[in-house]
């Protein structure tokens, strides 16, 4: 059964330091397990990925018990394993020597028997990946969700609007934007409005974050909601999901946004993806439903 929801994007082995010195090793990480594991509490997901043999595999068999497809996860003989390195609501990552390259550890295209599915969501990976794998996207009658890992400056700009152009979600945040004003966004995200482009999101972290609509011009807040913060790390990954899931049942962004809080906060409750993959779709709605009544 082909997915409603294909993830394309890497499965990498954390390695997390805390900006107050604790640290969590070998943690299963990459955007697309969160990503996934968030998609899967509202829709069928399907995964297109590279890992190595080192991936832990209780994280994949979670994934798998929770109904997500990963028979386009191509297994290599090295996988990549990441520093991630947190530095207040900032945070970095930085391959370990003597891995495969950020390009090597990404789907080359999308799978053909997944052309037809009703969304896609690039997760972060090599500006030349993802400009690859829009191309192959182009026509699609599905939604093309891009979240962006090389940074859009004025610099690159030129380059990144044959990609832009061709999605209809784009994701910005701290780490992947330099165009302008973070308090001042219109002006910045007008600038990016063409082709297909439906909505540009730009995440803030526990700020919450800006939402333009591009055919109405209109720009709207959201405000970050969580009960509990264990560990941020994949909440922004989540977030998309909950975004793309809420488009795909014909919701207003105000709706898909609360998908995208509710995910985001199961992600946020436990180390890694754990409690995103403790969590049942039941769990999520009923969130979604008390959420949405205060």
């Amino acid at each position: 059964m082909t997915p409603e929801i294909v993830v394309l994007g890497n499965l990498l082995v954390d390695d997390i330091v805390f900006e107050d010195g604790r640290t969590r090793m070998a943690e299963a990480g990459g955007a697309v397990l969160h990503a996934a594991a968030a998609g899967a509490l509202w829709a069928r997901v399907g995964v297109a990925s590279v890992r190595g043999p080192d991936y832990p595999q209780d994280a994949l068999d979670a994934l798998r018990a929770r109904g997500v497809d990963l028979s386009a996860v191509e297994e290599r003989p090295r996988g990549v394993r990441t520093w991630l390195l947190y530095e207040g609501e900032r945070r970095r990552l930085i391959h370990r020597l003597d891995v495969p390259t950020h390009t090597e550890a990404s789907p080359a295209a999308v799978p053909d028997a997944w052309r037809d599915a009703p969304a896609f969501h690039l997760a972060p990976m090599p500006f030349a990946v993802q400009r690859t794998l829009v191309a192959a996207l182009a026509g699609a009658r599905g939604i093309v969700s891009v979240d962006p890992h090389d940074p859009l400056t004025p610099e690159s700009l030129d380059a990144w609007r044959p990609v832009i152009a061709g999605a209809d979600v784009l994701w910005l945040g701290r780490e992947e934007v330099d165009l302008g004003r973070e308090d001042d966004p219109l002006p910045t995200l007008r600038g990016l409005a063409g082709g297909r482009l439906r909505y540009v999101l730009w995440k803030r972290g526990p700020r919450g974050g800006w939402l333009y609509d591009v055919a109405a011009d209109a720009l709207g807040a959201w405000t970050a909601r969580a009960d509990t913060v264990v560990d941020p790390t994949g909440a922004g990954d989540a977030f998309a999901a909950g975004f793309v899931a809420g488009l795909l049942r014909g919701e207003d962004a105000p709706r898909a946004l609360g998908r995208a809080l509710v995910s985001a906060s199961f992600a946020m409750e436990g180390w890694g993806a754990r409690a995103l993959l403790a969590a049942t779709p039941a769990d999520a709605e009923r969130r979604l439903d008390a959420w949405s009544s205060r």
